[in-house]
């Protein structure tokens, strides 16, 4: 079975599906792998590096694609690929299958096998093919970095002999995987972390990273059985920011990581919280790809609000893309070799397994997830 994987053309996007170890480990499982010219450029991986490792390096993009039995890429195909695929074959890479309805019916009436990363469940068998969880760790150590860098106070305390600086406060808003990176980073950069989640179960992670969890009652929130946060209320949400308001007028950085998984992100800090805020101040929204936490926020810009920094930057893996592209491609090879059927020489896609059912989007020209097919 031959393996494609064309570069990426989405703007700013420097990661690559697959990185050369992940090539030799298909090639030992069997496989035949080709990949695009410069696939591994943008994050440190060149064309030399994929050959010695066993691929085919190629130029002709729409035969790549027009000839693999299973195409991987981390971003989804643009609409005018799609064609190109072979009616049969596998296709895998984050789809935003909630929100690209005409995409999926398109890769549907090819014939394509899509999978879509974002849907592999959140359980102990599938932590390993985890691409969303992956990439969010990355995502919140980034948030930590930008922070201080467009900061002008530095985090730790530090005493010397002009006199001592005390640390900076960094408030964490949702203690999520990405949340929770950015609570470590922090910490061991020796920031006063407090943080704040609308799940109660996540305090003793939170404290058990050394920062102090805000207690704010709203009610009954829980989680999904995914461990994703529910949707709040309205109501729910006017509560969470009357109880944080004082924490973010005190904080040096906020950062807000808050989504809810297929919708638009909430609006959890206002622009009254934001000018309450000192000068100087800067607020990480990373959740501004899905329409933003922060009142203000703009995609890929930096916008400044009396002094206060508010980053919107999107694609925040990216900006670690070597290390993103190492573990997205370490999540894909675990997600093939757990379904790999070696006498076959085909994925063994059992529709009744709980991790298929999940993340198999279209089949045999139809549409098989009972979640979008709903949409």
């Amino acid at each position: 079975m031959l393996i494609g994987v064309p570069k990426e053309t989405w703007p700013g996007e420097r990661r690559a599906a697959l990185v050369p170890q992940g090539v030799k480990k298909l090639i030992s499982a069997g496989f035949e792998v080709s990949v695009e010219s410069e696939l591994g450029v943008p994050s440190g991986f060149t064309d030399d590096a994929y050959a010695e490792a066993g691929a085919k390096v190629v130029t002709d993009r729409a035969a790549l694609l027009q000839n693999s039995d299973m195409v991987l890429r981390v971003r989804k195909p643009a609409a005018d690929e799609v064609g190109q695929l072979k009616a049969g074959g596998v296709h895998i890479s984050f789809l935003d299958p909630f929100n690209e309805k005409s995409l999926v019916e398109s890769l549907a009436s090819q014939g394509v096998t899509a999978i879509s990363m974002e849907m592999i469940p959140r359980s102990t068998r599938a932590q390993k093919m985890d691409a969303l969880s992956s990439q969010a760790n990355l995502a919140g150590y980034v948030t930590v970095i930008q922070a201080a860098f467009h900061s002008p106070k530095i985090l730790p305390m530090m005493m010397t002999p002009a006199g001592t600086i005390s640390p900076a406060r960094v408030f964490v808003i949702g203690a999520g995987v990405a949340g929770l990176q950015a609570i470590a980073t922090a910490k061991r950069l020796g920031a006063r972390v407090e943080a704040f989640d609308t799940r109660p179960v996540v305090a003793e992670q939170v404290q058990s990273l050394g920062a102090k969890f805000i207690q704010i009652d709203l009610g009954d929130t829980g989680q999904t059985e995914q461990g994703y946060a529910r949707e709040l209320t309205p109501e729910q949400i006017e509560k969470q920011k009357q109880g944080q308001k004082e924490v973010i007028a005190r904080s040096d950085v906020v950062i807000t990581t808050a989504q809810v998984f297929g919708r638009p992100a909430p609006k959890i800090v206002s622009m009254d919280m934001v000018e309450a805020m000192q000068p100087g101040s800067v607020i990480v929204d990373m959740a501004v790809e899905t329409g933003g936490n922060v009142d203000g926020s703009k995609l890929d810009q930096i916008v400044d609000v009396n002094g206060v920094k508010i980053i919107g930057q999107g694609n925040l893996p990216s900006e670690v893309a070597r290390n993103a592209s190492e573990m997205f491609s370490s999540n894909l090879f675990n997600l093939i070799d757990e379904f790999w059927d070696a006498e076959e020489k085909a994925l063994n896609l059992d529709p009744e397994d709980e991790i298929i059912k999940s993340c198999v989007i279209t089949r045999d020209g139809s549409i098989v997830n009972e979640t979008i097919k709903k949409l």
